[in-house]
């Protein structure tokens, strides 16, 4: 898919590995619009206040998307939100909203933008090739090997997961493509407030190369991903080899 004058709807995207994928897609020549909670639009691109889990909002969100000088050709979906919580805990057992809440963001929103979005894309001019558009999920390394206190944020990153293909079966026939990309450890926002030894630490775990990963490099591969129309219905670990240790 050219990018150039197209437009996408950048979930997350006004910070860490949504913040660089706007950023690249800016820097070649698309019109994106940020839907977000927080935060600003790189210049460029267009911010819409966002609750993904709000089918009101992103309604609002898509249709902001429509209104842009080219056609509405993709979603890159980066908004999720992460806890740190055991199944017993020292307060207690873990607190059913805050397992639901993680699955309500991560994979309730994640569907809720993929659905309406697609509704968007199927009524575009297709390509050449009869492609209307291509939608990026992020999942997490944790979806296959999630640590001690991560069963809510790992439950709803394998969600992610697992729906890529039957999503991607079922919108082959409207021509856009669904694939998910599962980062390892990134420097985000998240990991950014811990001490630098704390950092240095964690990029350690990393085979190769040791130590995390910058969000321009989840960007490059959203962008790949959009341009190369054979990749479709897969799931791409990007975490340098690492495996996690239980804890």
């Amino acid at each position: 898919m050219e990018i150039n004058n197209r437009t996408f709807l950048v979930t997350g995207g006004g910070s860490g590995l949504g913040g660089a994928t706007t950023q690249a897609l800016v820097e070649r020549g698309a019109h994106v619009v940020v839907a977000d909670r927080a935060g600003t639009a790189p210049v460029g691109a267009v911010f819409v206040d966002t609750d993904v889990t709000d089918t009101d909002a992103v309604a609002h969100a898509v249709d902001v998307a429509a209104q842009q000088p080219g056609p509405l050709s993709g979603v890159v979906n980066c908004a999720g939100i992460s806890v740190a919580e055991k199944v017993l805990g020292k307060s207690g057992p873990h607190p059913l909203e805050v397992f639901l809440k993680v699955l309500e963001v991560n994979l309730a929103g994640t569907f809720n933008v993929i659905r309406l979005a697609a509704a968007a894309m199927r009524g575009a001019e297709p390509g050449p090739s009869g492609e209307r558009g291509v939608i990026v999920n992020t999942a997490s390394a944790a979806a296959f090997d999630g640590q001690m206190g991560q069963a809510a944020y790992a439950a709803s990153k394998g969600g992610v997961v697992a729906m890529t293909l039957p999503l991607a079966r079922e919108l082959a026939r409207y021509g856009i493509r669904v694939t998910t990309i599962a980062p390892g450890l990134f420097l985000t926002p998240m990991m950014g407030v811990l001490p630098v030894a704390a950092r240095e630490s964690l990029g350690q775990q990393v085979p190769f190369p040791a130590r995390l990963g910058d969000p321009s490099e989840f960007a490059a591969l959203a962008v790949h991903i959009i341009e190369n129309q054979m990749i479709n219905g897969e799931v791409i670990r990007l975490d340098g080899a690492l495996r996690m240790t239980a804890r």
